[in-house]
């Protein structure tokens, strides 16, 4: 009889060698959120370019006869798209048609205009966020912090400089007490905060037009219109390059905060109970947290560091007089700056700055193209899109996922069959 036997073949199978250091690092940098941040711009700026060349009148003409001459249709998109983002360009960092450096620059001054009081909110945003808090009333601390603010600026009669600091530190105890209430809240009765900063953001634009219509307290004296009294020269931020630009010292002091959020942040025990409750509320309040404290301080700094962008305004960039429109919807931006910045001190001012570049930039690219400044808002939501999607940027450029182990192909064992 002959006996048939199953073996399992005795050679070995090849090793797989694990990944080295520099392998892990790149891995961890191309899919980390830097690079996300990074291509989520690019996959916008390609979208905005798609939706120029749609709704541009030349490319629409020269569509109608591709199949005859294609180049025509091709040109015409490089034209429109490429004019389009060279506009931008000059209307956001430097405009080369301008005869002197002076002239040159300015775009890039108002660009850092756009971005101081983005940069202040995002910040106040992010610090929230880090604390699991979602600060949606920007848009009241905003108001509260530039009439408080302003109120000072144009009511008293004091030296030059302490008449700004008095001015600018009234504007963040107002903003922080604005924001504060939310806090206060939270940390005592449970209310979620993201309702109470919302329906604050309604008392605090009524109260504040309420303010501005009333002769006596906001208003300024022999006007029926609902504006303030311009603030005395003695509480304006000045300019910081002269008159002929309207970047002031708002966007230095802008800076100053970025470096004391990121030192609470990373450097303070304070901001580490920050980062504990936002981690694991449950787990802080066992390690001896007192996490309805935590929320309380935490939003009197949000309300702070988001008022400071009504200072701004009301001190730098309106010192003629402020109204109740005054945020101009910088604190909603905010919140974008803040998910773009992915809540990081510095990640936030260079969000900032990107989307004060969007914002002065569209102004020349809209008068000189004819192109709706619209889109460029749709390039803004694109990126907060793709922000709030890593898989998805992910996906698209084929990246690894931080972390992950690169799947290692399994040994094949072979089986002979041997007859005896």
């Amino acid at each position: 009889m002959s006996q048939v036997a199953t073996e399992p073949d005795t050679r070995s199978a090849p090793s797989v060698e694990p990944p080295s250091r520099w392998q892990v690092a790149m891995r961890d940098i191309l899919g980390g959120s830097v690079i996300i941040s990074i291509l989520a711009v690019v996959i916008a700026l390609v979208i905005g370019a798609i939706l120029i060349a749609i709704t541009d009148p030349g490319v629409q003409k020269a569509s109608g006869y591709f199949f005859s001459r294609p180049t025509d249709t091709f040109q015409a998109i490089w034209n429109s798209v490429s004019s389009a983002y060279v506009s931008l360009f000059q209307g956001s960092i430097y405009n080369f048609r301008r005869p002197t450096f002076a002239g040159g620059i300015r775009p890039l001054t108002e660009s850092l205009t756009f971005a101081t009081p983005l940069i202040a909110g995002g910040l106040g945003v992010g610090l929230a966020f880090r604390v699991g808090m979602f600060n949606i009333g920007g848009r009241g601390q905003i108001l509260i912090a530039a009439g408080v603010a302003g109120w000072v600026g144009w009511s008293f009669n004091l030296p030059p400089v302490i008449h700004l600091v008095v001015a600018i530190i009234a504007g963040l105890i107002g903003g922080a007490l604005w924001g504060g209430i939310a806090g206060l809240l939270k940390a005592r009765t449970g209310a979620h905060e993201v309702i109470v900063t919302i329906m604050l953001n309604y008392v605090a634009f009524y109260l504040l037009s309420y303010f501005l219509r009333t002769p006596g307290l906001f208003q300024a004296p022999g006007s029926n219109n609902p504006k303030s009294p311009p603030v005395k020269a003695n509480a304006i931020l000045p300019p910081m390059f002269g008159d002929q630009f309207n970047l002031t010292w708002a966007f230095v002091i802008v800076i100053a905060m970025t470096v004391f959020v990121w030192w609470l942040l990373s450097r303070s025990s304070l901001g580490f109970r920050f980062k504990a409750v936002g981690e694991n509320p449950n787990a802080a309040r066992v390690a001896g947290i007192d996490v309805k404290n935590v929320y309380f301080v935490a939003m009197l700094f949000s309300g702070a560091l988001v008022g400071f962008a009504g200072i701004s305004q009301a001190l730098g960039t309106f010192p003629q007089g402020i109204t109740a429109d005054l945020d101009a919807s910088i604190g909603f931006d905010a919140i974008t700056v803040a998910l773009l910045g992915r809540s990081r001190p510095w990640g936030i001012f260079i969000a900032g700055l990107l989307f004060g570049a969007l914002k002065a930039g569209s102004f020349t690219m809209q008068a000189a193209n004819n192109i709706p400044i619209d889109i460029v808002l749709v390039v803004q939501s694109l990126i907060v899109l793709f922000i709030a999607a890593p898989p998805l940027v992910r996906a698209i450029f084929r990246l690894p996922t931080p972390g992950e182990e690169p799947k290692r192909q399994r040994p094949i064992v072979t089986k002979e069959v041997a007859a005896k």
